[in-house]
């Protein structure tokens, strides 16, 4: 590894992150061309179906390509797709070095990027910050190795634990910034998911405001179609869908009623409560290209999330406030003694504004 390889790629990492929430279901790629320690071109994947980063960075190059050094954070694609694949564009240009910074987990590239490099005698390095730029794309890393979207449970909580008073009042329980954050969780993930009791008691929209982004697809779990045709989140179609999740056994002329206005009700396999199965909704999202959903509750929901450890990460944001009696955010989870309580092995604490977010991930049962 020469000795401003990191360098270069944290350059194509900061570019990369600039393509959040538009690359979907593709990954963030950033490129940077080096030629005697100077930037000469770069690039990242702006949006899905566009150009990707390095054609982006060959197009950029103030000068000749051939000879220099070329980073990218993930493996060039070696298939067609929307676009040509990348590969082929590099090796036009003959970079005399190809710095990688992961390996791309689609198993249609996996490792072929590198192969073709090489077999055209072009010094191809692996592994340059990896860490980094597995973790820049670990919602693409999961379901390409999975096929299951990748899980964010992200809920607002009082100090003793209440998403709201006994009344259902909840509005708002955390502050202007956090829930800045909530919409910025919002616009980087593909679709966000609540249950059909937060619809009727918050009549949520679910879709971007407060920051700038894209909305995501919209479902709701109503295992019996309770939901009102006047709900603001059966609003606006033609802008933002909407995926009520139901059941098998949901009454017909409901299922007739969302159909005439346009709203898809997808059937899920119920649980032996009675509930939905979050897990044949989760695979069968994946089946469709979702690759990342952010749950957004209510009290049901984060503790099906929670018991069935589906998450992949944990936000929730605690505010400086009591009530006492109230709902609880999360219900019973089956857990009798400590050393089965729910831990994380890489968490992280936040201010927003007076509120304190924590950011968990890998919950798992004790072991």
């Amino acid at each position: 590894m020469q000795e401003n390889d990191e360098y270069y790629m944290g350059r194509a990492l900061r570019l990369a992150k600039r393509g959040e929430g538009r690359t979907s279901p593709n990954p963030m790629v950033g490129a940077v061309i080096v030629r005697d320690g100077r930037i000469i071109g770069e690039g990242y994947h702006a949006c899905c179906g566009e150009n990707h980063a390095e054609v982006n960075a060959i197009l950029a190059a103030q000068e000749p390509i051939a000879g220099a050094t070329f980073y990218i954070t993930l493996e060039p694609c070696t298939h067609q797709g929307r676009t040509p694949p990348c590969v082929h564009a590099l090796i036009r240009e003959r970079p005399a070095r190809v710095v990688i910074g992961s390996l791309d987990p689609n198993p249609r590239v996996s490792g072929r990027g590198v192969t073709a490099l090489r077999e055209q005698g072009i010094d191809t390095v692996v592994g340059v910050r990896e860490e980094e730029c597995r973790r820049l794309n670990e919602k693409f890393f999961k379901y390409m190795t999975t096929g299951l979207p990748f899980i964010t449970l992200k809920y607002a909580q009082t100090l003793d634990g209440r998403i709201a008073t006994t009344t259902g009042h909840s509005r708002w329980v955390s502050s202007l910034p956090a829930r800045r954050y909530a919409h910025r969780l919002r616009s980087v993930h593909d679709a966000v998911l609540v249950g059909v009791g937060t619809v009727q008691q918050d009549d949520p929209e679910l879709t971007v405001r407060l920051v700038r982004g894209k909305d995501p697809l919209r479902i709701v779990l109503d295992s019996r179609l309770r939901i009102s045709p006047e709900a603001k989140i059966l609003q606006g179609q033609d802008r933002v869908p909407t995926i009520v999740a139901t059941s098998p056994q949901a009454p017909r002329n409901r299922l007739k009623s969302l159909k005439s206005i346009g709203i898809e009700a997808l059937l899920v396999k119920e649980t032996t409560e009675g509930g939905l199965s979050l897990p044949d909704l989760f695979r069968t999202l994946g089946k469709r290209g979702i690759s990342s959903v952010l749950v957004e509750g209510g009290a049901a929901v984060i503790t099906s999330v929670l018991r069935n450890r589906l998450a992949d990460r944990l936000a929730v944001v605690v505010a400086p406030k009591i009530v006492g009696c109230g709902v609880e955010a999360v219900n019973d989870l089956g857990i009798n003694s400590m050393d089965q309580a729910l831990k994380f092995h890489l968490y992280r604490w936040r201010r927003l504004g007076p509120d304190l977010l924590f950011i968990g991930d890998g919950n798992s049962g004790g072991n």
